[in-house]
């Protein structure tokens, strides 16, 4: 079967960006199985990676990234999500969890051939690392109500690209097993 790793993408937020209005809304109906799933994981053992733009802030490591959110008008959207202390971090700049970031090298360490992906933003982040992953050979999940969108449309099209296309699990938080 292999190890898992659920990774946890762009949900330190601050919700200060033009499409905010937008994905809100999406992200509130997501936070109840995004926590769950990663109650789930932590109970099991399965490393919780959090993989989060650093919003152009190039002297900002992840403890000022989640202050800076914490201080934000939504950090109510932010508080049930934090890391704990074994939770690992990686900072991106780019779409893509993988992109210039030293996260393949992190699944390799942690023997991970499986990344379970929830986050934000569905037709944007999580599906350009759904590609990356799916071209670094590993298996991908993507838990469908545990994902924020902001546009509906885009996103179902997303989901059904990387479940056709990647060979991505499409299914519910709840049906995920690490």
């Amino acid at each position: 079967m292999g190890n898992s790793a659920l990774i946890v993408i762009d949900m330190i937020n601050t919700y200060d960006h033009p499409d905010a209005e937008l994905l809100v809304p999406s992200v509130r109906a997501a936070l109840p199985q995004l926590t769950s799933l990663i109650d789930r994981a932590r109970a099991e053992g399965v490393p919780v990676i959090y993989a989060n733009d650093n919003f152009g802030q190039w002297r900002s490591h992840h403890g000022e990234i989640i202050e800076t959110t914490l201080a934000g008008k939504n950090a109510e959207l932010v508080e049930p999500l934090l890391p704990d202390d074994d939770s690992l971090f990686v900072v991106k700049a780019r779409h893509s969890i993988f992109y210039e970031t030293p996260l393949s090298y992190l699944l390799s360490q942690l023997a991970a051939d499986r990344v379970v992906l929830c986050g934000q933003v569905t037709e944007q982040c999580v599906l350009y690392s759904a590609l990356d992953a799916h071209i670094r050979h590993l298996r991908v999940t993507v838990p469908r109500d545990a994902v924020a969108h902001i546009h509906g449309d885009l996103a179902e099209a997303a989901l059904r690209m990387m479940e056709r296309n990647m060979g991505a699990t499409v299914l519910a938080a709840d049906d995920v097993s690490f």
